[in-house]
């Protein structure tokens, strides 16, 4: 294990009376989060070959000075969710007061770097000392409760790198506003703190306002009342705790530009043949179809029925669509829910691949023509997946969200990680490091499922190529 050593431990605010205190309302993209309190955990490694009095004296200052000046225009990552004990009645909201401040935590790590930014197979608990915990919750006299949703890590491992983790509720914003203030931080960063003089091609600045928010449907309030069936008053807040006696590993697998043009190419041919006519193939929905085959196919219990139903679960962003006026700068969530169903059968069976394609690019579609297709149901749908015995597979990220066009200054990520994949038996999709590969995906698996998924990978591009 790492020899880890905390050097200061802080909080970081907006600059006084830079940020009047506001309050946001939850809107219909919101509230689906209140059930998933699963905090997202990203972590950046850049190189760094200094000693660690060099980044405290050089580089700390004016990361954290960039940090208070973002926060006066991404206040919401300092603010507050206010839950109130009946949330049918009085909703919940975001609630920021000028002075409001997120916990920054600086510490030093003897852990091997290059073992950490490795793609091979590493015990999980080794990035564990590199995550922040959010505080825990407060709880007023009348039973309100108020929630805390970011706090960073910064952790330098000395004369090799550092690594920066930021962990923050989803209810908060979804990925996209979590990249867009990152970049925007980053972008300051190497403005050395100067907001009139921020790097060309910088991000422009959030916007805040709730009011453009059309719910055609109704849906806050078919949501507002699932609230009571997920128990707000006895949900767990407190932070999650990683299990470090598990033998759960994670790794990356990349698929070369190469490689995915010749799985289009494989596929389109057997879309025609079956008269699926499913022949314009995103390497999205060819990536989540290759992992969800192969992670099924590497499950540790062979006794499962054939017509068991398995699901995949990934999210579509609705910013700049079409039937809404939402901006791309628009801070908030804003994300529906997608969730594939198929047979166990149909996917370990000889076409499975093509199959999943096909159900998946499916899905995509109808999202793509209406949105909102069945999210009245969402939030049950979500509860009765936690309570299902067989798990569903997630995407979590998307490469169109740039986590490696993070630049604080000191280059751009060597490797970036979603660290809380562990928790939900997640997949990460980032986007590339390296101009030939076109995408990675991050695994985290028991030890012995982490090597049949890879045969099984290896297996099905064998029988591609």
């Amino acid at each position: 294990m790492a020899i880890v050593k905390i050097l200061e431990q802080c909080q970081v605010s907006a600059p006084q009376g830079s940020v009047p205190s506001s309050t946001l309302p939850l809107t219909f993209w919101d509230m689906p989060w209140l059930q998933v309190w699963c905090p997202v955990q990203r972590l950046f490694f850049f190189d760094f070959p200094h000693p660690t009095n060099h980044f405290l004296h050089t580089l700390l200052p004016i990361l954290k000075h960039s940090l208070s000046l973002s926060l006066q225009h991404f206040f919401p990552f300092a603010s507050n969710l206010v839950l109130p004990p009946d949330p049918l009645h009085l909703h919940p909201y975001l609630l920021y007061r000028d002075g409001d401040s997120l916990p920054f935590t600086v510490a030093e790590s003897s852990a091997d770097f290059s073992g950490l930014v490795s793609d091979s197979p590493t015990d999980l608990a080794d990035l564990h000392h590199l995550v922040p915990m959010l505080p825990s919750p407060s709880t007023l006299e009348d039973g309100t409760r108020l929630i805390p949703l970011m706090t960073i890590q910064v952790t330098v491992l000395t004369n090799s790198g550092l690594a920066i983790c930021i962990a923050f509720a989803h209810v908060a914003g979804d990925g996209r506003a979590f990249h867009h203030f990152m970049k925007f931080w980053a972008a300051v960063c190497r403005a050395r703190g100067n907001l009139g003089s921020l790097p060309a091609g910088s991000p422009p600045l959030p916007c805040h306002s709730r009011d453009i928010i059309e719910d055609p449907k109704g849906l806050k309030l078919v949501y507002l009342k699932e609230l009571p069936k997920i128990e707000l008053k006895s949900m767990e807040f407190a932070p999650f705790v990683s299990d470090v006696s598990s033998d759960k590993v994670r790794a990356t697998f990349v698929l070369k530009r190469d490689q995915v043009d010749q799985i289009k190419r494989w596929v389109s041919i057997r879309c025609i043949g079956d008269g699926t006519g499913t022949t314009h193939i995103s390497t999205f929905v060819l990536t989540c179809s290759l992992m969800w085959v192969c992670m099924i196919k590497s499950e540790e219990s062979h006794d499962q029925r054939l017509d068991e139903p398995c699901k995949l679960i990934f999210l579509a962003d609705c910013r700049n669509h079409p039937d809404f006026t939402i901006p791309s700068a628009y801070f908030g969530s804003c994300l529906t829910i997608p969730i594939v169903v198929l047979e166990r059968g149909r996917l370990v069976g000889e076409n499975g691949f093509v199959e999943a394609v096909n159900a998946i690019e499916s899905r995509v579609r109808e999202r793509k023509s209406d949105p909102l297709t069945g999210a009245e149901k969402i939030m049950s749908d979500l509860r009765n997946l936690s309570k299902s015995e067989q798990p569903a597979l997630t995407i979590a990220g998307s490469p169109r969200l740039g986590a490696y066009e993070t630049d604080f200054g000191w280059g751009k990520p060597r490797k970036s990680e979603v660290v809380h994949i562990e928790f939900f038996g997640c997949i990460s999709l980032p986007d590339s490091r390296q101009s030939e590969v076109a995408i990675e995906i991050g695994v985290a698996l028991r030890r012995t499922r982490m090597s049949s998924f890879a045969d099984n990978l290896e297996k099905q591009l064998r029988n591609i190529n």
